[in-house]
């Protein structure tokens, strides 16, 4: 979660909302990104999905089994479906994501056993310091 912090400052110093994610499999790190939507004009580069698309072309596959995704604040629902289409088998997050969390702040997609991937999810893991991020970050900006 260390680094996904890390790439989340990141983000910040560009001017972007600081939420960083880190990919991780067997122990190794295979991609890590954070929030890009201003600078790539594109509403769909959340850190989650910059991270997966990365990944995967590293890979030369689409699905990412056995891969635990790091993210500093709870996934949208965008990116809780791309993980579950990757099959990405365990999230971790920070910050709990009252407005748009999609692992059971707002929607709870992970727990929808009709959908034929089911990923493990974990929250809360150094959520004081994610969330100071992102207060930090708004505060500025108000």
């Amino acid at each position: 979660m260390q680094q996904a912090i890390e790439q989340a400052q990141l983000a910040a110093l560009e001017g972007e909302v600081p939420v960083g994610a880190v990919l991780v499999r067997d122990g190794q790190v295979i991609s890590k990104a954070f929030n890009k939507p201003i600078t790539n004009h594109d509403p769909s580069a959340h850190a989650e999905m910059l991270a997966l698309r990365q990944a995967a072309l590293s890979e030369g596959n689409y699905r990412l089994p056995g891969s635990t995704l790091y993210v500093t604040l709870e996934p949208c629902a965008m990116c809780s479906g791309a993980m579950l289409h990757a099959r990405v088998e365990r999230i971790v997050y920070g910050a709990a994501d009252p407005k748009t969390g999609a692992a059971g702040s707002v929607l709870d997609i992970f727990s929808t056993k009709q959908i034929n991937h089911q990923t493990s999810v974990e929250g809360g893991i150094m959520s004081d310091e994610c969330g100071q991020l992102l207060r930090d970050f708004f505060k500025e900006r108000r």
